[in-house]
């Protein structure tokens, strides 16, 4: 199986664990704490809009060659897809990056109005770590590892990670650039969310600390150079 099949035959597990895990429909006012339905559309809109699916393919192959029970990994997979998914939906925010247009169709604000485009990231984000948790619980003999695999993706997705790169993006708008700057916000924008998935997978398949060090080294690499 050459490069392309086999990233295509992990695409393909990641569409079809979406599908299986993302609420498929709402209802105008759910009486049972179900999802609205407007959210619900929203929140697909964006998920389902295409992408390369680079995250999660990263976390699916590193378990293979970790050998490790990819089964164990879907979830995480899809779920930090929604992850990321989220911090676009904000990023093309008015009071953020203000873009009109992503993957070649109208931007979720644009759409479905910036009240709920803020939802829909927020509700993709909470039903990410809804679904990991899950998830985990229903690989109880290795519990350890899933807990420190979402413990791995929150980090880096969090206020030290993804969104302190942001912070700092923002904020040096209008600023003179220098590359301390520049590092540290290609280091937590972009790397963070990259090395994670390898993270995940290695505490997923009970790596040792010197292939986390090198998996966690290959993820900085790969985030600088995206």
């Amino acid at each position: 199986m050459d490069y392309h099949e086999q990233y295509r035959r992990y695409v393909v597990m990641v569409e079809e664990t979406i599908e299986r895990i993302l609420p498929q429909s709402g209802e105008d006012c759910p009486a049972d704490g179900g999802i609205p339905e407007k959210l619900c559309e929203a929140m697909r809109y964006s998920l389902l809009a295409g992408g390369k699916r680079v995250r999660p393919v990263l976390l699916l192959a590193t378990c293979e060659m970790l050998d490790s029970d990819i089964r164990q990994a879907l979830v995480p997979a899809a779920a930090l897809e929604m992850i990321h998914t989220y911090s676009l939906i904000h990023d093309d925010l008015p009071g953020m990056d203000n873009d009109d247009y992503r993957r070649g169709r109208l931007t979720n604000h644009k759409v479905f109005g910036e009240g709920i485009a803020i939802l829909a990231g927020d509700g993709l984000l909470n039903y990410a770590y809804e679904c990991i948790l899950k998830n985990g619980l229903q690989f109880g003999d290795n519990l350890a590892g899933h807990m420190r695999a979402a413990q791995e993706i929150a980090r880096r997705a969090g206020v030290s990670g993804m969104i302190a790169g942001q912070t700092i993006d923002l904020l040096s708008e209008h600023r003179e650039p220098n590359e301390a700057t520049l590092h540290y916000i290609h280091m937590h924008k972009t790397a963070d969310l990259l090395t994670a998935p390898l993270m995940a997978a290695a505490y997923l398949a009970g790596a040792d600390e010197k292939q986390r060090a090198a998996l966690s080294q290959f993820g900085a690499c790969v985030g600088l150079a995206f």
